[in-house]
């Protein structure tokens, strides 16, 4: 036969992965010739259990081989006789006149169940007419048409037997058998409708972009992907809500994959301090009528850069202190603000000591932003203190702004004295040095009288307390200072309470009065002491090095590191104290090296017990170690041979030798 007049294509017939490439209608060129058959025909089910047949018809060294199963006969085909079946078979093998057809169909999916789709014994234009049915129906095997589809054998009508999906499926094949054992090829192409929205792979999409980034920067968004073809796949991308002042556009491209890609660009200057954040709410539409759309919430965090500097709430501050103010009472707080975030928001505040208070009269809280006395006040020295405080923020490249802040000391009046006490000790805490001696400060009193500054004289102050060793010294009877009047020992009496009464010479008289715990802090003025000044031990001569002799220990009534002991041996060879050791902590002797008695039975050490002041002091005992002695040393003469002479008439008793 001819090429356009094989049995289907090179291949499988009607192969689902793909529609094969139609087949030209017989053109009865081979009619009255044997039919050449070069490739096997398809397999034909009976629909009938049990029958399998196979014919041959040979030309030369080629075979055809035909396998028919029952169970694939329909309609009127299922009352006729196996004989009759095989016969019909035998027909189709030899028969010389033998050819193929092919009818496409096309249908929308999702039509309803039981839709028409066509006849197979009807032509498509310009080809020729099929042989009429009834049909032998043989499915390509995998193309799922018994499933879906219901095909009259009787009539050759195909109708759908389930909704179809294109999505799923997008073809079914099959191979319709007349009584005159052409081939009619049957391929049914489900179309393509609008039935799946574009679809985004997460609901929210959360990203970041600093609020410094250029314009026109992209940012990469999932796409929304659509099963669906050509002008029914995504089309375009929009921004429904959430795009506050117009900040951001989209952008899109597609690639050979077909899938439309999204881009979020940069629209205009982002400021974190104006808009933190964005909650965009993005739709892709595909192109059917009506189009289907899909959305995506994308969350922006705009991430702070350190772009503003602090801003105080006034540019100039105004406050008032009295002059009996003690060290840390607070005056005023300065408030600055700071509209980035993070660190770059973080304010630290601090005084221009270059510009102003170069005398540290006060102090501001880095983080509070509240200003104290951080000296004693005079109002008759200054009245008003102009002071310029910074505020920084704590961004990597700080931004710093100033404010400045004007104190004025006022001059307390009031009905009763007042007294005012300012420690002198370097953290201005009540506490003295037990070293002190007569005559040197301990605090600064000074009374207030509010009746008027000529009045100040006639404020009598006086201490109480303190056993006779503090007193209260004046030149002015305004100002008073506590000095120390005799010797103090921490050891004997580490505290003090004193009262310090103020008492005007009113009539009434007012008074006033202030009490303290005064602390006599500790010197390194006792050094450590032994409870003997010698003591005994004893030890094997045969102990081995490192063994224990004796553990002493001494005693320091100062406190801290005035009181931690460190223990030392004095080295004297005379004495064999290198015959020994001590533990500089705990003040174990044990022995260095091995002891000798014969050599020294009562070794001396000499230990020194070293405090950790400044200076150190010391103090020393004495340990006397006695070595037992044990038998290790056999008798020597002193010489090996002795000679003597002896006269006969020597008395009996007589000594003559000694050795």
């Amino acid at each position: 036969m001819c090429e356009q007049c094989r049995l289907g294509e090179e291949g499988d017939v009607g192969d689902p992965s793909g529609p094969a490439s139609p087949v030209p209608p017989c053109c009865y060129c081979c009619r009255g010739r044997l039919r050449d058959i070069t490739t096997p025909t398809p397999a034909l089910n009976t629909r009938r259990a049990g029958a399998r047949v196979t014919g041959a018809v040979a030309k030369g060294s080629e075979r055809h081989d035909t396998t028919v199963n029952e169970r694939t006969v329909r309609g009127p085909y299922r009352t006729q006789s196996r004989a009759a079946m095989l016969a019909l078979l035998l027909v189709f093998v030899i028969c010389p006149a033998t050819c193929e057809y092919v009818r496409e169909f096309e249908v929308s999916e999702g039509v309803a169940i039981g839709t028409n789709i066509g006849y197979i014994g009807d032509s498509n234009p310009g080809q020729p007419l099929p042989p009429p049915p009834p049909y032998l129906i043989v499915p390509v095997p995998g193309s799922a048409v018994d499933s879906d589809l219901r095909i009259e054998q009787d009539t050759g009508e195909i109708k759908t037997k389930v909704v179809l999906d294109r999505e799923l499926r997008s073809s079914y094949s099959l191979v319709a058998i007349p009584h005159s054992g052409e081939n009619i090829r049957v391929l049914i192409k489900v179309k393509d409708e609008n039935d799946n929205a574009p679809t985004f792979p997460s609901a929210v999409m959360n990203i970041e972009f600093p609020e410094n980034t250029p314009r026109d920067v992209k940012r990469t968004l999932a796409p929304a992907r659509d099963k669906d073809l050509g002008i029914f796949n995504t089309q375009r991308y929009r921004i429904v809500s959430g795009n506050v002042n117009n900040a951001f556009r989209l952008s899109s491209h597609r690639e050979r994959d077909s899938v439309l890609y999204l881009d979020l660009q940069i629209n205009g200057f982002l400021d974190r301090e104006t808009t933190a954040f964005y909650s965009l709410l993005i739709e892709a539409w595909d192109g059917g009528s009506p189009p289907l759309k899909g959305s995506m919430t994308v969350n922006i965090t705009i991430q702070d850069v350190n772009d503003n500097q602090p801003i105080f709430n006034q540019s100039r501050y105004f406050a008032t202190v009295p002059e009996n103010a003690t060290i840390g009472t607070s005056v005023l707080q300065v408030l600055a603000t700071d509209t980035d975030a993070g660190n770059n928001g973080k304010i630290t505040y601090s005084i221009n000591r270059r510009q102003s208070d170069r005398e540290n009269m006060f102090q501001i809280d880095p983080k509070s932003g509240v200003i104290s006395v951080n000296r004693p006040l005079d109002f008759e020295t200054k009245e008003v203190h102009e002071l310029v405080v910074v505020a920084r923020d704590n961004g990597d490249q700080p931004l710093e702004t100033t404010a400045f802040v004007s104190i004025r000391v006022i001059d307390v009046n009031d009905n009763q004295p007042t007294i005012n006490l300012i420690f002198l000790s370097d953290d201005a805490t009540p506490k003295i040095s037990e070293d002190a001696q007569p005559g040197e400060f301990v605090a600064r009193i000074s009374v207030n009288d509010p009746d008027s500054k000529e009045e100040y004289a006639n404020v009598s102050v006086t201490l109480e307390g303190g056993e006779g060793h503090f007193d209260l010294t004046t030149q002015d009877s305004i100002i008073y200072l506590m000095v120390v009047s005799r010797p103090l020992d921490r050891e004997l009496k580490p505290n003090y309470t004193l009262v310090v009464f103020a008492t005007d010479m009113g009539n009434p008289p007012l008074h006033a009065s202030r009490k303290f715990d005064l602390q006599v802090t500790d010197m390194n003025d006792n050094a450590p002491e032994f409870d003997q000044t010698v003591y005994y031990a004893n030890v094997l001569e045969v102990a081995d090095p490192g063994t224990s002799v004796f553990q002493l220990s001494a005693l320091d009534r100062d406190e801290g590191n005035n009181s931690v002991i460190t223990y030392s041996i004095r080295d004297t060879p005379e004495t064999h104290s290198n015959w020994f050791k001590i533990d500089s902590r705990t003040g174990l002797i044990t022995t260095r090296t091995h002891v000798d008695c014969e050599t020294e039975p009562v070794p001396q050490i000499t230990v020194i017990a070293t405090d950790s002041g400044s200076p150190a002091l010391s103090s020393s005992a004495t340990v006397k170690v006695t070595i037992r002695d044990v038998n290790d040393n056999e008798p020597i003469f002193d010489q090996s041979f002795y000679n003597v002479s002896v006269q006969e008439s020597e008395a009996v008793a007589n000594c003559i030798l000694k050795v």
